[in-house]
């Protein structure tokens, strides 16, 4: 079998080739990051293997660095594995107690894990192109983040501005709102506003939900406002409410996108009561195919859902804590997810009620009910069942 370590940088590749007897075939050599670099590595590999089913090749995903090269190991047939830096680097520390980290020394040092084979799994089509969207989930997720420190904006300009306002509507956050920040964003332009302009604009903007009653007292409130007049905060004022009304557009764009994509996996975890396309499709992306994952608590694991553990001696961890080192977009989709399941599905209620009853803290019970989620979409992933009856 031959072994080859990759690691991965911006503008080129430090590569490692040995084999199964610990061989060196090939010393550090390094490739650029362009199609000559990569085709130079698969002559290199074809040079010492006429199989490529004997190859084993290995690589950490080094952010967007590594998707190129990935795609074209695999388009070659050849059996890659995606390794932890985390991993490499406990491993590395493993072999020697000197600080030793250089690009070649950590291409050795994969080729090393994968000769090892500490329970690696090869990386997939599936994976591969379910990269798409973990993409689109991730990129609504950054753009849902912006959106709310921009709504943020909105209550701080609005507390200075015109205070009483929101006071007199459910949120600021509504369409009819923006579209009266928009066009006076103050108390004073507001109370200086003609009432039939005003009403005109609430009515289109609410669709009939607001007429003139509200826009009188949204003028008598603004006559009487304490708010102050500053032309440079309403300016602020305006763009911020132009730049949210872009994202929401941008983010309903995304949200098509990823429904498209849901809708051609069709995947039975969109069967489970309270589980919506968004929270469902980052599930589906971080965990990307499930055959990479022996069991349910592996998956956990990857999510950095598992307890830490620490026993020395006679020293036992009384307080294990979640270990939180996997990937934070896993975690959050899963812990929203059981929120919404939680509430729409009798035995998930009762389960976090069972779990509440014996004195634990409502996130430490949402913790115990995510797990048990986690089990469920294993189970029905794996056997692609739609869902029946939490067991």
């Amino acid at each position: 079998m031959i072994y080859v370590g990759i690691d991965v940088a911006k503008d080129k590749h430090d590569c490692f080739i040995t084999n199964s007897d610990g061989k060196i075939l090939s010393k550090s050599f390094t490739i650029s990051n362009n199609r000559e670099g990569f085709e130079s590595l698969f002559h290199r590999i074809e040079s010492v293997s006429d199989d490529v089913a004997n190859v084993k090749v290995g690589l950490e995903p080094t952010g967007h660095y590594s998707y190129n090269l990935l795609g074209f190991l695999l388009d070659k047939g050849l059996p890659t594995y995606v390794i932890n830096p985390l991993h490499t680097n406990l491993y590395r520390k493993s072999l020697s107690l000197r600080k030793t980290k250089t690009d070649k020394v950590d291409a050795h040092t994969i080729a090393s894990m994968i000769m090892s084979d500490v329970n690696l799994k090869s990386y997939s089509d599936t994976s591969y192109h379910n990269e798409e969207l973990k993409s689109l989930t991730r990129y609504r997720f950054d753009k849902v983040k912006e959106r709310a420190k921009l709504k943020s904006s909105v209550s701080r300009l609005v507390c200075i501005l015109f205070p009483e306002l929101e006071k007199l509507v459910p949120t600021l956050h509504m369409a009819s709102v923006y579209a009266l920040l928009s066009e006076f964003p103050s108390a004073s332009a507001v109370a200086s506003t003609h009432l039939t302009r005003l009403s005109n604009l609430l009515s289109e903007s609410s669709k009939g939900h607001y007429g003139k009653d509200t826009a009188v007292i949204f003028r008598e409130a603004a006559r009487n406002s304490i708010g102050s007049h500053m032309p440079a905060k309403s300016l602020e004022l305006k763009h911020t409410i132009r730049l949210i009304q872009e994202l929401t557009a941008e983010i309903d764009e995304i949200e098509r996108a990823i429904t498209s994509i849901m809708d051609s996996l069709h995947s039975p975890l969109l069967t489970i009561p309270g589980i919506s396309y968004r929270m469902g499709a980052m599930i589906l992306a971080e965990i990307g195919d499930f055959s990479r994952f022996n069991s349910a608590d592996k998956i956990l694991a990857y999510a950095g859902m598992s307890p830490s553990t620490y026993q020395s001696g006679q020293l036992n961890n009384c307080y294990s804590h979640m270990e939180k080192r996997g990937s934070k977009y896993l975690r959050y989709a899963l812990y929203n997810a059981t929120k919404y399941v939680c509430h729409w599905d009798e035995t998930f209620a009762a389960y976090l009620e069972k779990k509440r009853s014996e004195g634990k803290h409502y996130n430490v019970a949402l913790s115990h009910a995510a797990k048990k989620l986690v089990r469920l979409i294993y189970a029905m992933e794996k056997s692609g069942q739609p869902y029946s009856k939490a067991t």
